[in-house]
């Protein structure tokens, strides 16, 4: 059992000071206990506070006792909301310290233990001068943070029940922050408070996947607020599963994902969802396969950064992993296409000597050959293997950073929060593809990824290349999978293989010939 905290000092009527431990047993107390309880009944009939989740809290209201030294009951943690009782509600200070724990109960019951929103009910109190607060993991709160995974706000308007929450008319729009969840309830508390802190009018704040807290001057207009949001909420779902718009004052179709919770946060999806002059949309790719250069990064970072990189230190990094068993076979793939280079005739290609005529030897063909290979551009395995394996050592010595465009990293968020799964398809190794993505200016976004495709599956300017990825995705068919690329061949034999196609205009590339037939981009935020 917790002890109860020595009886607190409470000011009354101007400087009179009295131990409390009576006030604790008054009948403004015992009536507050009573409710809560009964509360605690009526929302776990809702199902706010079903499976022992969700808490309650409110301030005993007593006109004899300063605002500010007005005890707080609060429900328990873990334990079943539709059978607690009076007396077993915790009692606190307004600083939080505990003044009053229930007693144990017997085996199945387990020890009483405060709130785990205790922390964020506090902030409520603090910042909001609030009288009481609600904790609730209705339904309705989760699912209305999932409809879009990227908002950071609930908005709705032209709504009768927005009425009920404070400080707002039917008119009015009514905007809600959401804040991302934690594992544990009391890491929320620092965001609350900013959330709190940055939307003044507010009497709420979402948690996505989780529930919603609301707070009110008295117990009457938290529940009531309360009832309001979860009005509304359920109202939001139901109009979207209708293709309406809730957002808007006339609730028309659905055009795209963000016109469903507003404009604000780091809302930029294009992603049809409903209805626009009676016909649907086209539907969003179950897949997007991405090009690399020129289209999430820039050329001039592979063509004056990545290249030179290699080119000045293939001897380097030949002499120094010369023995290890990778560097052997990265020598054994190009000599077997240093030696079909020379059947054919390749500018730039000379022999490479055994490896009994000495390691210098060896190494110096070697560059000389890689040199010839990286100023041609050659898109063969032995040599994107090999650069793959330099920059890695460029990488890891911190020589070199990945380079994406600005609206990369938030579209990849963006297309992972939706469920579409992303993919590179690129000429460099996958090696060399994880390596770009792995270390950027925007962190790690290989998250976001869920494979890399290089030259192993063929030729990027092949239809051939892009059947066997499509046979490997596990799509229905190869139009749930969109392909962004810069290059119009590769964009015709993606096209061929019957992949969407998107062709990406990016500074630094190549022109496209007029009447090309490909959709073309500026930025991934039109995706």
């Amino acid at each position: 059992m917790m002890a109860a905290a020595a009886a607190p000092t409470v000011a009354v009527n101007g400087g009179v000071n009295y131990a409390s431990q009576a006030y604790l047993l008054s009948k403004a107390v015992k009536e507050t206990r009573v409710l809560l309880a009964d509360l605690c009944r009526q929302f776990y009939n809702l199902g706010w506070v079903s499976g022992t989740g969700g808490s309650i809290t409110i301030k005993v209201h007593d006109d004899s006792i300063p605002k500010v030294n007005q005890v707080i009951l609060m429900s328990p943690s873990g334990v079943q909301k539709e059978r607690m009782e009076a007396e077993d509600m915790y009692v606190l200070a307004a600083n939080g310290s505990i003044l009053s724990s229930p007693s144990p109960k017997p085996y199945p019951h387990k020890p009483p233990k405060c709130s785990d929103c205790a922390p964020l009910f506090l902030k409520a109190y603090d910042m909001r001068e609030a009288g009481a607060v609600i904790h609730s993991h209705g339904i309705e709160s989760c699912l209305v943070t999932m409809i879009n995974p990227l908002s950071n706000e609930f908005r709705i308007t032209h709504m009768e029940m927005i009425k009920g929450i404070k400080g707002h008319g039917y008119y009015d729009e009514l905007v809600v922050p959401i804040i991302e969840n934690t594992a544990y309830e009391n890491e929320l508390t620092d965001s609350l408070a900013k959330a709190i802190e940055a939307y003044p009018k507010t009497t709420a704040v979402l948690v996505r996947n989780h529930g919603i807290y609301v707070w009110g001057d008295s117990w009457i207009s938290a529940k009531t607020q309360a009832e309001c949001y979860h009005y509304l909420f359920d109202a939001a779902i139901k109009l979207h599963q209708l293709g309406l718009d809730w957002s808007t004052p006339n609730h028309g179709p659905i055009k795209n994902v963000k016109g469903i919770l507003g404009t604000r946060g780091n809302m930029h999806s294009s992603v049809k969802v409903g209805m626009t002059d009676s016909k649907y949309e086209e539907p969003s790719p179950r897949c997007i396969v991405l090009d690399i250069e020129g289209t999430t990064t820039p050329i001039s970072f592979v063509a004056d950064v990545l290249f030179p990189y290699a080119r000045h230190n293939v001897g380097r990094h030949l002499s120094a992993t010369y023995e290890t068993a990778e560097t052997q076979d990265d020598i054994k793939l190009l000599r077997s296409q240093v030696e079909d280079d020379l059947v054919q005739g390749v500018d730039g290609a000379v022999p490479i000597p055994p490896n009994d005529e000495g390691k210098e030897e060896v190494i110096a063909a070697l560059v000389a050959n890689v040199e010839a290979m990286i100023t041609a551009d050659r898109k063969i395995t032995a040599l994107k293997q090999l650069q793959g394996h330099i920059w890695r050592t460029g990488f890891e010595n911190n020589e070199l950073e990945g380079v994406v465009f600005d609206d990369v990293p938030e579209a990849l968020e963006k297309w992972h929060a939706l469920g579409i799964k992303v993919y590179i398809y690129s000429s460099g190794s996958r090696l060399a593809q994880r390596l770009i993505f792995s270390k950027t200016d925007y962190g790690d976004l290989r998250k976001y990824l869920s494979g890399f495709f290089d030259t192993a599956v063929g030729n990027k300017k092949e239809t051939r290349s892009y059947v066997e990825i499509y046979e490997s995705l596990g799509v229905d068919k190869p139009s749930e999978i969109l392909f962004v690329t810069d290059v119009l061949q590769e964009a015709v034999a993606a096209k061929g293989a019957g992949l969407e196609v998107t062709i990406s205009i990016r500074k630094g590339n190549a022109p496209l010939p007029e009447n090309h037939g490909f959709k073309t981009i500026n930025s991934f935020s039109e995706i």
